[in-house]
Formats: structure tokens, sequence, C-alpha cells
């Protein structure tokens, strides 16, 4: 059984999605973020940069106790490993996938995070920064797009990679971004959609109660969220 410590959010979508595909069963442990749950103490024990998803694996692989990840990156790496589905024991086709892994890991995250933050959360207005990121993320984005000419998916077999990116580029208009610019991507983006698992993954945030996009939650628990108190 995998606990999942799970919020609606494209790094909380990446597990369920892999869950989903894998079919391993599991459960939800809801961490509200906007009311601040991600600082409980109980939270913290598994996840200590406050950040969710974290899991905890009740059915480790060394027969030990529950072991606990967090990272939503080093979570799929753990469970692909775990199941032997979705990345590849090869070194060659492994390290393509774990190389679009950490890419998003380490660019497209962080760079389309901070370019929803600026252009649709940050209480004011900082031009600067709303364009630097709306240019980055188009530029991380034409990477994506020349990556996926002639293949089906980023490494060319189904993997981790696709799952940990598809999260944040499903939201490429709310990042400000012209989608025909990037073919290729619009077609894996369509491929992506029409996978089972991935509208299970979907479905089930619907069920998440509280669940409210950012610019719904109230001025309180923006300050939590974002870290401005």
């Amino acid at each position: 059984m995998i606990e999942l410590h799970y919020w609606p959010t494209p790094n909380g979508h990446k597990i369920t999605v892999f869950l989903e595909e894998a079919g391993l069963e599991y459960r939800i442990v809801p961490v509200n973020i906007g009311a601040g749950d991600q600082f409980k103490p109980e939270f913290l024990a598994i996840a200590p940069n406050n950040r969710m998803p974290a899991i905890i694996d009740h059915s480790p692989a060394d027969g030990g106790g529950p072991l606990s990840v967090f990272e939503s990156g080093a979570i799929l790496e753990y469970l692909a490993d775990k199941v032997g589905q979705f990345l590849p024991k090869l070194t060659r086709p492994r390290m393509e996938v774990l190389q679009w892994l950490y890419w998003q890991m380490g660019g497209l995250g962080p760079m389309a995070g901070q370019n929803h933050h600026f252009n649709h959360y940050a209480p004011e207005e900082v031009p600067y920064a709303q364009q630097r990121y709306i240019k980055e993320t188009a530029r991380l984005y034409g990477v994506l797009d020349k990556q996926l000419e002639g293949k089906e998916y980023v490494a060319g077999d189904y993997s981790i990679a696709d799952m940990a990116i598809f999260p944040w580029a499903k939201l490429w208009e709310g990042q400000s971004q012209d989608l025909s610019q990037f073919p290729n991507m619009a077609a894996w983006l369509e491929r992506m959609e029409a996978r089972p698992a991935v509208q299970k993954a979907y479905a089930l945030a619907e069920t998440i109660k509280d669940a409210k996009p950012a610019n719904e939650l109230s001025e309180a628990d923006k300050k939590r969220l974002f870290n401005l108190d």
C-alpha cells in the first residue's frame, strides 16, 4: 500500500498519474496547502521541505519498515524502480528518461511555477519578472517540441518523464504560451490526455474536498501558500 500525501497541483498529479498507470494500490491523505497543512509536524516528518507530494511505502522492497519519500521526481523514480515499469534498466535508455525527468524538475517546473505566480497571483505587477518567465517558459517548450519531433513520447517509450512534464505543460495557456508554435508538443498533449490513467488521475482530483485554484484562495491562505507571512 502506498500512502500518498497529496493536493491536486501539477506536482501532485504526477504521482496519481503514475499510480493509476501502474495499478498500484494507494490511499490519499489530503494536504490542504491553502490551509497550511504542509507545515504540520506530522507532514514535515516525511517531507521536511514542506512541499507536497510525499509518499509512505508500507511494503518497501527491502522488507523493512515503512519508507517515506519526498520530492515528486524522486517519488517517480522510486516507484518506477519498485514496479519495474516506465523507467528502463539499461543504462542508455534509462539516462534518456532521467535527463528529461530532471529537466522538468530543474527547469520547466520552477520556470512555469514562477510564470504562474507573477502573472496570476503576485500582489503587484512586476513586468520584468512576468516577461522573464513567459520567455523562459517559451524557450523550454521549444526544447520540448524539438525533442518530440518524430517521437510518440518524450524519451521514445512512455515513461516517468512524460508523467512529470505533462501536468505543467497542459497549463500552457495560463503561462501565456502560443501552442501553435509547438506542434509536436500539441500532438503529445493530445496523446497524453487520451490515456485512461491520466483521465482517472484528473477525475480523482475533482473529488478532493476544499481543493480550489490559488486565485480563489483568501488573502490569508495566499500568504501561507506563498510564504509571505
